[in-house]
């Protein structure tokens, strides 16, 4: 079958067919050429059939832009199929919502979830950010509604019709700590747990790194389509990149070095650039992926049709692509040992109890003590504080717990009184403080070197600290198990201790994983 008359859930679930998707950004403003020129594109690759989707994003760089949705579309009635950046930034879960019907109604299924960028501007100021819920979650409600989401009514429950969403989700498998890299492995398989049907790569360049990703997805029975990004590379553009100034997006001090070669040999070489985009498309195939989405700025119809022509005739000696790459990409870590033949990965992991990636964290090995004195059923303290915590609900002690609590938790973790803690999950750090973007189920893929994406060389990622100082208990795995539930702003300033003994609390829900049922 021709991949032109397949859709893009079709053609990414033949495994015959690599499936290829465009990125194509909508820009600021409503009547500019940049939203003409996605539709002149959109137009393009609907008349060609050799692209299954037109990706388009949501506020990328954290500068509003126009709506996904509503250019998504017009693209539609072209007659190519969009896949619509659905972020977590800039809305709350109602008003997320609210958008999930509308698109529902209006016949767009095809969604790519993640958590989104930082706001950096806006209308007289950096836009406040409204990270409400994470991607997980967002999964988790994309599903509720493709199963048919049942809501309270005064006569009794009413489930409404199930929604047709194809939602996915992203990856960086580009990480260079170990403290990094496998937590993003560990929400990966979150993400599919609730209800990812897809994965994409974030932007990288190292095919050891897409293969590994592969295979821990083999390795975990990660049975979802994996799609890698090629995004056309200048020597300016990976000067910025290789600066960390595009959250998530790895170009090595090698490739930027190679690169800059380049220019100096040939200029700016169009034709080189796409040559590298049709290498790496070349080694995707060769991988064995199921789809490449293809971006870049100023990207015209005609240069994708040129990566998709070069990239099928070099896939049949995509291992000398793959060598070029690799010559680019040293040093990090890497969760499977080399195959000393291929330069990729074997099938087995490394030995991380050998790896240097943990730090003893006296605050740590403190609140485990006390965590389970006071609130583990084996506590020695649990029977006597659930006691005394539940007797004052409603009375005149809980003003006095309540205040205690966060008393002490202000001090100790600059505490948000949400109400919902979720800090034993997180190495006792809190992820609504600590976490610019409030992620409780896993870090979004904006950290480099360890650091925080919002907060570069001077503050770490709370799950990079997390992860080290469990693993020095051995306990790291944890941040890979369960769900964490959104918060409940019913909760907001009250106790958490006293919603955790009532089992009101995310624990206390089975879907966590981790509750009390």
């Amino acid at each position: 079958m021709s991949p032109e008359k397949l859709s893009f859930k079709e053609a990414l679930l033949n495994p015959d067919i690599l499936s290829v998707s465009w990125e194509i950004i909508p820009g600021r403003g409503a009547l500019e050429d940049s939203q003409e020129n996605v539709l002149k594109m959109a137009d393009l690759a609907a008349k060609g059939g050799r692209i299954n989707a037109i990706t388009i994003t949501d506020n990328p760089g954290g500068k509003p832009a126009m709506l996904a949705s509503s250019i998504a579309a017009e693209v539609s009635r072209l007659g190519i199929e969009p896949l619509i950046h659905f972020t977590c930034k800039d809305r709350s879960r109602n008003v997320m919502q609210s958008e999930l019907y509308a698109l529902e109604r209006a016949g767009l299924h095809n969604l790519l979830v993640m958590t989104g960028d930082y706001p950096t501007d806006g209308y007289t100021g950096r836009s406040k950010p409204v990270f409400d819920i994470d991607s997980v979650q967002a999964l988790r409600l994309i599903e509720s509604m493709n199963k048919g989401e049942v809501i309270a009514a005064p006569k009794g429950p009413i489930t409404l019709k199930p929604a047709n969403f194809f939602a996915g989700a992203v990856v960086s498998p580009f990480k260079n700590t170990e403290a990094e890299l496998i937590p993003q492995f560990y929400k990966l398989r979150k993400k599919i747990r609730s209800g990812a049907k897809f994965i994409i790569t974030q932007l990288g360049y190292d095919p050891r790194r897409f293969d590994e990703l592969r295979r821990y997805m083999q390795l975990n029975n990660l049975s979802v389509p994996l799609i890698g990004n090629i995004f056309i590379l200048s020597a300016g553009v990976a000067k910025v990149m290789n600066r960390n100034l595009v959250p998530g997006c790895v170009v090595t001090d090698e490739m930027l070095k190679m690169l800059e070669e380049e220019k100096q040999q040939y200029g700016n070489s169009k034709e080189r650039q796409l040559l590298w985009a049709a290498k790496l498309y070349a080694v995707l195939k060769g991988l064995k992926y199921d789809g490449v989405n293809i971006s870049g700025h100023g990207l015209k119809y005609q240069d994708v049709e040129f990566i998709i022509g070069k990239g099928e005739e070099l896939s049949l000696n995509w291992q000398d692509a793959a060598e070029e790459f690799t010559a680019c990409n040293k040093g990090g870590f890497y969760y499977f040992e080399k195959d000393k033949d291929t330069g990729l990965g074997t099938n087995k992991p490394v030995d991380t109890e050998k790896t240097g990636s943990k730090a003893f964290s006296l605050a740590y090995k403190f609140f485990e003590v006390i965590h389970h004195v006071f609130f583990t059923k084996e506590g020695l303290l649990y029977p006597v504080m659930k006691k005394m915590i539940i007797s004052s609900h409603g009375g005149a002690g809980e003003k006095f717990f309540t205040g205690f609590e966060y008393w002490i938790k202000r001090r100790t973790h600059d505490c948000r009184t949400c109400g919902d803690c979720a800090m034993l999950e997180r190495g006792y750090l809190c992820p609504m403080s600590q976490c610019p973007k409030e992620q409780r189920n896993g870090p979004c893929g904006g950290s480099f070197n360890g650091w925080c994406e919002v907060y570069p060389n001077e503050r770490k990622c709370i799950y990079v600290r997390a992860y080290e100082r469990m693993k020095y208990d051995k306990k790291e795995s944890k941040l890979g198990e369960g769900y964490i539930r959104p918060c409940n702003w019913d909760f907001y300033g009250k106790s958490s201790w006293y919603n955790f003994y009532a089992g009101k609390d995310w624990q206390g829900f089975s879907d966590s994983g981790n509750g009390k049922g």
